[in-house]
């Protein structure tokens, strides 16, 4: 055991992370189990011994924020089981239509209460724009409203929304631009909240796989659903955007973004928090898109979404005292850390947020790259 935590001691110092130290970014260890834990399972040690509470810290972003930029994860070798995932993401398809509905289950079917207890009226699950406010639910409609100009969205348009959420993008679009909205989505929860939020307008919420998509739209958004394709499907996704776009149309795509390629998720990430997840690279999305598309803007958000999910967070805890009925204590370690570290990551620079534009070549005079 001494040397288990001498071994990670000094790992952790090369981040300028001390055991026991005084400051709010140093961990506490509370139970000896966790050295050889971490040491054996890596990522998802580390996050199993924090929700069994053999560990804790004051400022779980931060802590991941130096650990991300000392690569210290790097240092720490994969054990059998994520070498597993990776072949088997490799060699299968883990996000094929007959797994789809995994990560709704898990993820987006967990409960509306839980995600409305701190997301914004329009309920984005998704980076918010925090230009010149620091309040989240002006940053979400800030979002909402860049969005809408990057497409240069009018009234007569019929507008495709690929993975919908709640449906607060497809309500914002046409209450505010009076456009017609077509929005699909795979987790039940969502879709029965969207229509009875979105039942006054010319909104239509239709339970269905985005391979299975027809029709034709002036514009195609996707906000937060591409992390959940996978790179084996990359290609088929963006031929069925090509399929339904109009030649004159315009394809907002926004999505979590990793700087290197890969074929799977942090281990820890893949089993609690977002089954079957990958973060794809900007040369997989070009790949994806090549001969498709023409990539007309990459606007990186990165910065703003430490901000959302720091909020988000905030938010969470206000709101304990009210879910901790329904939800446990380790579900509560579980997603604040879930959320701080991702927020670390950001702040890191070890993963990014991308709204890119996409057309499909023709001259579009009114295209809007605004920042």
């Amino acid at each position: 055991m001494g040397t288990h935590r001498e071994l990670i001691k000094d790992l952790l110092s090369k981040a300028d992370i001390q055991v026991n130290g005084p400051r709010l970014w140093d961990i506490q260890v509370r139970d000896e189990r966790f050295y050889p834990r971490v040491l054996k399972n890596g990522s998802r040690g580390l996050g199993e011994s924090y929700m069994a509470g053999w560990w804790d810290c004051s400022r779980l972003d931060e802590f991941f924020c130096r650990l991300l930029r000392g690569r210290v994860d790097k240092k720490i070798g994969e054990n059998l089981k994520s070498l597993f995932y990776y072949l088997y993401a490799r060699l299968f398809n883990p996000q094929s239509p007959a797994r789809a509905h995994i990560i709704a289950q898990q993820h987006y079917d967990l409960g509306n209460d839980l995600f409305l207890s701190f997301l914004d009226p329009y309920n984005q699950y998704s980076c918010a724009y925090y230009s010149e406010t620091a309040d989240l639910e002006e940053a979400q409609q800030k979002k909402l409203d860049l969005i809408c100009r990057k497409i240069n969205l009018q009234p007569q348009d019929q507008v495709l929304d690929i993975g919908c959420g709640w449906g607060g993008l497809a309500r914002y679009a046409a209450e505010k631009y009076g456009c017609t909205v077509t929005a699909v989505n795979i987790s039940d929860e969502q879709i029965d909240y969207a229509r009875k939020s979105c039942g006054h307008l010319p909104v239509n919420i239709i339970r269905q796989d985005y391979r299975k998509i027809r029709g034709t739209f002036d514009k195609i958004v996707s906000v937060g659903m591409f992390e959940h394709v996978g790179p084996k499907n990359y290609r088929t996704f963006m031929q069925a955007v090509h399929r339904c776009l109009i030649e004159e149309g315009i394809f907002l795509l926004q999505t979590i973004g990793g700087n290197h390629s890969r074929f799977n998720c942090d281990p820890w990430v893949n089993r609690y928090i977002f089954p079957n997840g990958t973060l794809p690279s900007l040369a997989q999305i070009g790949r994806a898109a090549e001969g498709l598309f023409v990539i007309e803007d990459v606007h990186n958000l990165g910065s703003h979404y430490e901000k959302t999910l720091l909020a988000w967070n905030e938010r969470f805890q206000q709101a304990w005292p009210g879910l901790s009925g329904k939800y446990d204590e380790t579900f509560k370690k579980m997603w604040e850390y879930y959320l701080l570290s991702c927020a670390g990551a950001f702040r890191a620079r070890s993963i990014q947020l991308w709204q890119i534009v996409l057309t499909r070549g023709l001259e579009n005079p009114d295209l809007c790259r605004c920042t």
